[in-house]
């Protein structure tokens, strides 16, 4: 079985791999699946499933209406401004 995986894995990432290292990564991937194994054998019993172990909370600010910058304000640091408008390279 768990030849089988490795091969999935080598595939779908585009490697290969040699003999020895499908047999380290086998003896790794069984390592993997019996400590799985210890998991499915847990009593979980009335306890809730969770998918967020902590609390997530907004990091984004409330809007409020501030005052905007002035049309001369927000040209004052450029030289590239041309009839009042930031000037920027052609498009063609």
């Amino acid at each position: 079985m768990e030849k089988t995986i490795i091969n999935k894995v080598a595939s779908v990432a585009k490697i290969s791999l040699t003999a020895a290292e499908k047999n380290k990564f086998e003896k790794d991937i069984k390592n993997i699946l019996d400590s799985f194994k210890e998991l499915d054998s847990a009593n979980v019993d009335g306890i809730e499933p969770t998918f967020q172990p902590v609390e997530a909370k907004t990091a984004l600010r409330e809007d409020k209406e501030e005052s905007c910058l002035t049309q001369k304000d927000a040209l004052a640091n450029t030289t590239l401004k041309e009839k009042g408008l930031f000037k920027g390279p052609k498009a063609i």
